[in-house]
């Protein structure tokens, strides 16, 4: 070895450059792991407390949650690539290090991000939260990553489509394998209906308010926000959607709780509810899973403006508060109770109309909670099933004879949806009951693509909205 080399200084220690919004975006990905948070509930505050502590603006706030979102909503993918590029399996990756290569890997292959700056911004953020050594293997992994694009990726880890179908869907689109299954079981159809629908979960949400009816109207909302940055609902009449960076907290009306933020399939479910033909008294309405509260809200206007009352029931306390908090100001009479659906305290045959929200899976609102496709087993379903049935029967049982029961979930998995309306007008699993079906479709006028009814399953591909579901039951005696 020559003098010169052995003399050569080593280069001094740089201290890693500390990125904000990096920082901010790894931290919402830990708490989406170690505590099962959900990204909606956990960035909020995370980017509240940066914009107070100073020099994190809106363009940083912009980029933090599509890193999270995005990471998030292409996970399944990102993991097939990572697995392609490291030399162990990916469970024997320390779960930091994954978050900070999925990251890497969205700026990539998902975002417009230049590659030296997606793989040094990368690497700065391993060492300032998993140290040097950690940080060298982050370099490694991110540099193979890099020498493709996302589609030249997917040609070498997606299995062919004509070999295995569903699992060709899985890693492309990032759905898990038993999702893929059950989404299309639902959606019925070739190809590409399902393609467009998996897409369509991966594509970020419209942000959607609801005017409600006798406290705000569209108009102010669309004034409030000027021409640029909203735009009136497609079905329903309430709703104003938000162009891409509107803030609704901005907004009179929604600060004073006489509009609120809800997607427009939800505001469909109850204004049907509502529309439904009845014959005899409309005095009464019960919403028997009331929280957190945004279709009570615009159930509890809609049946004021008819002089009806509404029983808002919830069975988590902390959950009642919230829809309290929803209702608060309604120009109507109503009432807010901690009480379970299936073991209800109000008197049999009470009430006019009734709405059943029941707790589910949740695949029908995927693109708003990403990170609910990775949390859910088949296993899960077996265990809504019961408390599904439970509800919808009690719900029947509270309704008057003539009176209309609205069964709906935020989930198009047939085991949630038509096998339980199934179940229990045919007394299958538990007491018979006096119901039949009504036609659902005529009453979200102007939507279209509603199926063979009677019964309506909303599509996020198809109608912009959450895969919301909703049949309508009358109790005939």
């Amino acid at each position: 070895m020559s003098e010169q080399r052995r003399r050569r200084p080593h280069k001094p220690y740089r201290r890693p450059q500390k990125d904000p919004v990096r920082i901010l975006a790894f931290e919402a990905l830990r708490a989406v792991d170690e505590r099962d948070a959900y990204a909606n509930l956990v960035l909020p505050p995370l980017l509240r407390k940066a914009r107070e502590a100073g020099g994190f603006d809106t363009r940083d706030a912009a980029l933090a949650t599509e890193l999270v979102y995005g990471t998030l909503r292409r996970q399944g993918t990102y993991d097939a690539v990572i697995s392609a590029c490291v030399d162990r399996p990916l469970r024997e990756v320390d779960p930091p290090v994954l978050d900070v290569l999925a990251l890497g890997a969205h700026q990539l292959l998902g975002t417009r991000i230049p590659t030296h700056a997606a793989v040094s911004a990368s690497v700065e953020l391993a060492r300032v939260v998993l140290g040097d050594g950690r940080a060298k293997f982050v370099n490694a992994v991110l540099r193979k990553i890099a020498q493709d694009d996302l589609d030249g990726w997917l040609e070498r880890v997606a299995p062919p489509y004509d070999e295995d179908p569903e699992d060709h869907l899985s890693v492309v689109h990032s759905h898990p394998r038993w999702v893929v299954s059950a989404l299309w079981d639902a959606l019925g159809g070739p190809r590409e209906g399902i393609e467009e629908l998996l897409a369509a979960d991966n594509e970020r949400p419209e942000v959607t308010l609801v005017a409600r009816p006798g406290r705000a109207a569209p108009a102010e909302l669309l004034d409030a926000l000027g021409d640029e940055a909203a735009l009136p609902g497609r079905w329903s009449p309430y709703a104003v959607r938000l162009a891409e960076g509107g803030e609704p907290g901005a907004i009179d009306a929604v600060r004073e709780g006489r509009a609120g933020v809800q997607d427009e399939g939800s505001q469909l479910v109850a204004i049907a509810l509502a529309n439904a033909p009845l014959d005899g008294p409309d005095a009464r309405w019960l919403d028997g899973c009331a929280g957190p509260g945004g279709k009570a809200a615009l159930l509890g206007a809609l049946a004021a403006e008819r002089g009806a009352s509404l029983l808002a029931a919830e069975k988590q306390p902390h959950r009642a508060r919230l829809v309290a908090r929803a209702l608060a100001g309604n120009p109507g009479p109503y009432q807010v109770v901690a009480a379970d659906g299936t073991r209800p305290p109000w008197r049999p045959g009470a009430f006019d109309r009734v709405l059943v929200d029941v707790p589910c899976s949740g695949l029908g609102a995927l693109r708003r909670r990403p990170e609910a496709r990775w949390r859910r087993r088949p296993e899960d379903l077996e265990g809504f099933a019961p408390l599904q049935r439970a509800l919808l029967r009690e719900a029947i049982a509270a309704v008057r004879v003539g009176g209309v029961v609205g069964y709906a979930t935020c989930s198009p998995h047939l085991a949630e949806t038509r096998a339980v309306v199934d179940d229990v007008l045919k007394g299958r699993g538990g007491p018979a009951v006096h119901a039949e079906q009504l036609d659902a479709r005529p009453l979200m006028p102007g939507v279209p693509a509603l199926g063979d009814g009677p019964d309506v399953q909303l599509w996020p591909h198809l109608h912009g909205t959450d895969a919301m579901y909703l049949a309508l039951l009358r109790r005939t005696a």
